[in-house]
């Protein structure tokens, strides 16, 4: 039934395309994310992008500026809430959970009265809070592609360096890399991912699909490169088949998706424990049976 939808429907078939440049990003960068341990800044980039979204589509609405997209005001919240806390771990460390705590709540609370302020806003708030991928445009596809080759470019050249400031900050600055401007580099890319997923799964969903997928590939692999492709495809596929899910079952797809992959990921955390126990079991059965 949904395949048949798909062949049929134009807003569908512009759902999936989404879902696969989301898939590019989210595993990329995601993978990033889990290994550096940052998801904590990610959400908060997540939450403070509602108060541009807000505030350009009160000034759209309101006052007539209509090439102030949403997304545009998404894309600068998300960098100058990046740099902003970037700028604080670099330098005041003490005072780092307390900032990001800040921003996240500042960003949210500024989105929500500029909505509020703006007539007729009720269907955007939602969106915008828990994602409509079926509200996915063609402009909207043209700018996901964008980011996304921003985001492979930057990760090809500075892979090696990004490896390094991830696994070993004092290697890293031994080599000569300028570890404050990478960090900072990288919280961007993070904020441009994030202006990105919120497409699909909207801003308070959005870290499901910045940290769940890598996380659960972090189960069978230490290698950064492959932890990065298997990332992306569990991103494809959560978005695919929570998709298909959300239409035959008439549920939220954001929702949908961020609970296939919570499951998912609980799934292989299970099976990775049994695996392990089974390994133990075994080792020990070889040990009581070698001779004394």
């Amino acid at each position: 039934m949904f395949f048949q939808a798909l062949a049929e429907n134009s807003f569908l078939q512009m759902a999936v395309w989404a879902s696969l440049l989301a898939s590019i990003a989210s595993g990329m960068i995601g993978s990033f994310v889990v290994v550096k341990r940052i998801a904590f800044i990610g959400g908060s980039i997540s939450h403070s992008i509602l108060g541009g979204m807000g505030l350009c589509l009160w000034l759209q609405r309101v006052h007539g500026i209509e090439w102030l997209d949403p997304m545009l005001g998404a894309f600068v919240a998300s960098l100058l809430s990046a740099w902003v806390i970037g700028w604080i771990h670099l330098n005041y460390k003490q005072r780092e959970d307390s900032v990001i705590a800040v921003i996240w709540s500042t960003g949210m609370a500024i989105g929500v009265i500029f909505i509020a302020l703006t007539p007729g806003t009720n269907v955007e708030l939602m969106n915008f809070l828990f994602g409509n991928i079926l509200w996915v445009s063609s402009k909207d596809l043209t700018l996901l592609a964008g980011l996304d080759l921003t985001i492979l470019v930057f990760v090809a050249i500075y892979y090696r360096r990004f490896l390094c400031l991830c696994f070993d900050e004092e290697q890293a600055l031994l080599q000569g890399v300028s570890v404050k401007k990478l960090y900072l580099l990288l919280l961007s890319l993070v904020a441009l991912s994030i202006v990105l997923l919120t497409q699909v799964i909207g801003t308070i969903l959005v870290i499901t699909l910045l940290t769940i997928p890598a996380t659960t590939a972090c189960l069978f692999t230490n290698r950064l490169s492959i932890l990065m492709l298997a990332a992306s495809g569990l991103t494809a596929f959560f978005c695919l088949f929570g998709l298909g899910a959300s239409y035959e079952l008439n549920w939220p797809p954001g929702a949908t998706i961020a609970l296939l992959a919570a499951g998912a990921y609980l799934a292989s955390l299970a099976m990775k424990r049994k695996n392990l126990l089974s390994r133990k079991r075994s080792a020990l059965l070889n040990k009581t049976k070698q001779p004394h």
